[in-house]
């Protein structure tokens, strides 16, 4: 058992009673087990008035609870009606409270769906909310633009890609979590005396142990609650207010961004591959509104990407194998924007302040070396040569900037920086831009290594690779840790940065893969089953972003730096150029207002102008221009103290004395229903469907991916052909019909010129690997339906054959060759023989047929079997289970002592 473990929210479903006087918000955990109550006046017409009972009721006192809150505020003694205790709805958690100009409003979330499991911890996204005026009509003090601010607040859709856990705390990473929960407890076995104290008589309150004075001791694990990290948190300032007010149960805090997750089948063996970018709330906004960094360092369009693979045969946190990779993107940390008045599709960048010192980008990468410690590799994808200066002019900038910084800061942990101009590589037929990106991405990883929880496995000494000892990052005893970010960015950030990330994602995916024991390799290949699986999860992670960013999906896609786009997906790219064009013209002053309220950015107030008063919004995220800040920091020692004496290891992930006041600790049982993470996720006090089952309606390589034909490698490894997958890799139809013609219509189509000789490889660029993989054919050719007389159009019957071929593996309507037929008749005959030949004598295969084991090993084989060796303890369990048979009873020892106190505390206690 694990000496910590993460602390499970007490309060997972709720229902808000009514009454004139107060709303009674009653929540209880999964299990509805424990309950608490929280009070909410409704007679204060502009302040927020909150009780939280501090008492833990059952089942039992709740229901008198709410049966005495009835009675007394009916108005008539025996009265039934609406004058009483009535139910208003049913939530599963509080986004928060928030005030305009009258009173204050509640936000509940009201339906959710599960999105991702990690560990048993599961995620869930918000699909639909409700909001509440809390005040009474009798004392509700009406004001004209109230009903506009609710307006602009609901523009912001809580049920678009919004994201909380119960459990799992999302605002970190998973390497902060798990490195959490392996620090060793002797950091919290000293706490206060008067903590201790509290937890002891809590403890003696809660139960009463029949068992104390036999000397049996508490199996004691230690139940940890830590603080979010605020930046990736988007309703930190709507509970705000009662933060320090209500139990921790009551608060949950929500992510804004992406999160999906697939299962990799491997022969059968199950690997989630998950994804989880959370978007950064400082700074936030729309495309063209927010552009660079504000004043204290935070840029636009932040957001980290972690990609997350576990052994999901294993459930465990802690017993089980996982592994993480994180990347961040962001805007140039430079104060520059761009003026949108004009209405060009491309308005001229500008830099708005001159930052000779780069004291803003200096804010920057010291939230980031806090945070991901060193190195920081940025990777800049913006054009270097243009016939008119646009994006070169924040290259110009950001080099010098990196330039100061990096000569303040020790060698071993200086800011790298990559400059690469992807669109004129991309423009160019003689250079391949992923095989650029393949080795630009080899690179990092090696450098800043990932995440894993365990040790090199021995699969790692039997079949070593060179590129897995020069991997870096920073090895401890149970596993390495990711030491070091990489940070790319363009001017958007959305197509360029979205297919940079892929690649640089891909080759982690391959290291991961490979420190599970899953292949032999550290490398991974296009069109095979695992990589269009991780492909399609990225590029509905780019989509998401760059519509909550940009107002349009992804306009250049990684089908599209391979080539091998269809001709139908050029209309699309110009379909959602315009969108872009029309929501960031039209529609995103309105979201960025709505940005604004929502995390209140901007708060109401009758002796400030409204919000669509406001001529701009840049006062609001620039804090130095209405103050002078009290304290200037060091040009040249530009970093927290304490950070570079942790590096390369993040500051954020030491065990030191700021970062051990941000964590709760709470001794708990072992048996404790808030840190049982296995009665949380199965459920056995529930019926539950098994289709209805969150594994079953996940996306399944096997099912999804792998081809439907008869006798193909299950391999999810196994390069194949376009034609072949299960998922078209042309587009997304289902039905084999539209399948076919839309084949046909990009057979008709001309072909692309020379585009087969510079498609995209797969491979890694060294010559030792181009070798090795000679015998596969890595390049991705396009789909030729073209015969070879040039004959473009194909026959009805020609069809009917690739209708049959495509279930069976085989065209059924061809005639068997001869020799196939000669094979059939001899099993024919022999069956026949079979029958007829009556045994008189043993047969003795060993003379008809030579058997030659396979098996290495001398028992055990497919041959032998060595009977089952069956140690001491298992003879003597079943020893004793006979006795009892019998009437005879052994004597219990400590276990069955622990076994009993256990079973009465839960029945009876």
């Amino acid at each position: 058992m694990p000496q910590a473990a993460a602390t499970i929210s007490g309060i997972q479903r709720m229902v808000l009673y009514e009454t004139r006087a107060r709303y009674f918000l009653v929540g209880t955990n999964q299990a509805q087990t424990k309950h608490r109550v929280l009070k909410i006046d409704r007679t204060e017409p502009k302040d927020l008035v909150i009780i939280d009972d501090k008492h833990v009721y059952n089942q039992q006192e709740v229901r008198e609870l709410l049966g005495r809150l009835d009675l007394g505020n009916r108005t008539k003694i025996g009265q039934k009606g609406s004058s009483g205790l009535s139910r208003s709805l049913s939530a599963f958690g509080i986004v928060g409270f928030v005030r305009f100009l009258e009173g204050y409003y509640i936000v509940l979330i009201t339906k959710r769906r599960k999105m991702a499991d990690i560990g048993g911890h599961s995620i869930y996204k918000i699909e639909d909310t409700s909001m509440i005026y809390i005040p009474n009509d009798s004392v509700r003090v009406t004001h004209p633009d109230e009903a506009r601010y609710v307006r602009i607040f609901q523009n912001v859709d809580l049920s678009s890609n919004f994201y909380f856990s119960y459990s799992y705390d999302l605002s970190h990473s998973l390497q902060y979590n798990l490195t959490l929960l392996q620090r060793p407890f002797e950091l919290w076995s000293s706490p206060t005396s008067s903590t201790e104290e509290e937890v002891q008589k809590q403890r003696k309150h809660d139960s009463f142990d029949i068992f104390e004075d036999e000397g049996l001791p508490t199996q004691v694990v230690y139940g940890l609650q830590n603080e979010p990290y605020y930046k990736y948190v988007w309703n930190g300032k709507l509970l705000e207010r009662v933060k320090d007010i209500v139990h921790h149960d009551w608060l949950m805090y929500i992510i804004h961004g992406f999160c999906g997750q697939s299962k990799l089948l491997i022969y059968g063996r199950p690997v989630h591959v998950t994804l989880i970018a959370r978007r950064s709330s400082k700074f936030a906004g729309t495309r063209f509104l927010k552009r660079g960094a504000n004043c204290e360092g935070d840029v636009a369009n932040e957001v980290e990407t972690e990609q997350i693979i576990n052994d999901a045969s294993v459930m465990s946190l802690t017993a089980g194998s996982y592994s993480s990779y994180v990347q961040v993107r962001g805007s140039v940390p430079l104060y520059w924007s761009q003026d949108i008045s004009t209405m060009m599709p491309k308005p001229p960048i500008r830099l708005d302040q001159a930052d000779p010192y780069a004291h803003v980008a200096a804010l920057h990468f010291d939230q980031m070396l806090q945070r991901f410690g060193s190195p920081i590799i940025i990777l800049n994808l913006v054009k270097k040569r243009e016939k008119r200066k646009h994006e070169k002019i924040l290259s110009e900038e950001l080099y010098p900037a990196v330039l100061n910084l990096n000569q303040f800061l020790p060698p071993e942990n200086c800011i790298d920086y990559i400059a690469w101009d992807m669109a004129r590589y991309t423009k160019s037929k003689l250079c391949n831009v992923l095989d650029r990106l393949s080795m630009i991405a080899e690179n990092v990883v090696k450098r800043t290594g990932f995440f894993s929880n365990h040790s090199d496995f021995y699969c790692h000494t039997i079949r070593p690779d060179d590129r897995w000892g020069d991997l870096g990052g920073h090895i401890t005893a149970s596993g390495r840790v990711q030491t070091g970010v990489l940070r790319t960015n363009c001017v958007d950030c959305l197509d360029r940065t979205n297919t940079a990330q892929f690649m640089v994602g891909k080759c982690a995916l391959a290291y991961q893969l490979y420190a599970l024991g899953m292949i032999d390799k550290p490398k991974l290949q296009f069109d095979t089953d695992c990589v269009r699986l991780f492909e399609e999860l990225y590029e509905d992670h780019g989509d998401t972003l760059s519509l909550q960013y940009g107002g349009s999906q992804l306009v250049h896609r990684v089908k599209t730096y391979r080539k091998i786009a269809p001709w139908t997906q050029h209309s699309k790219d110009i379909m959602q150029t315009l969108s872009r064009y029309y929501s960031n013209a039209f529609s995103d002053a309105d979201r960025q207002d709505a940005i604004n309220l929502f995390l209140q950015v901007y708060q109401p107030s009758e002796s400030k102008p409204h919000l669509w008063e406001l001529p701009t919004d840049f006062y609001l995220h620039q804090k130095n221009s209405m103050a002078l800040p009290q304290d200037r920091r060091s040009y040249t020692l530009w970093w927290s103290a304490g950070i570079l004496s942790y590096l390369p290891v993040a500051y954020d992930e030491v065990a030191c004395e700021d970062n051990m006041k941000k964590i709760q600790v709470k001794r708990v049982n072992r048996f404790e229903e808030s840190i049982d993470i296995y009665t949380e996720f199965f459920k056995p006090y529930e019926l539950t469907s098994f289709d209805d089952t969150f594994g079953i309606a996940m996306t399944n390589s096997a099912r999804e991916f792998m081809p439907k034909t008869v006798g193909v490698d299950p391999s999810p490894f196994t390069v194949r052909k376009p034609e072949e997958t299960g998922k078209s890799v042309l587009g997304n139809k289902s039905s084999k019909e539209e399948t076919l013609l839309q084949r046909k219509t990009a057979a008709s189509a001309p072909p692309p010129p020379s585009e087969e000789a510079i498609s995209s490889t797969s491979e890694d660029d060294s010559e030792e690997d181009r070798d090795d993989d000679g015998s596969v054919s890595q390049r991705s050719t396009p789909i030729k339906l073209l015969t070879e007389t040039g004959e473009s159009t194909r026959t009805q019957e020609e069809i009917q054959q690739q209708l049959v071929k495509e279930p069976y593996g085989l065209n059924l309507a061809e005639f068997p060759a001869e020799k196939d037929l000669l094979i059939y008749q001899r099993f024919a005959h022999l069956g026949e023989s079979q029958h007829r030949v009556k045994r008189t004598e043993r047969i003795n295969l060993a003379n008809i047929i030579c058997l030659e084991p396979v098996s290495c090993f001398p028992e055990d084989s497919i041959y032998g079997l060595s009977p089952p060796q069956v140690d001491r303890d298992s003879r003597e369990e079943f020893e004793s289970h006979v006795l009892m048979g019998q009437g005879q009873l052994r004597v219990l020892c400590r276990d069955d002592m622990l076994m009993y106190r256990e079973y009465v505390k839960n029945r009876y206690m």
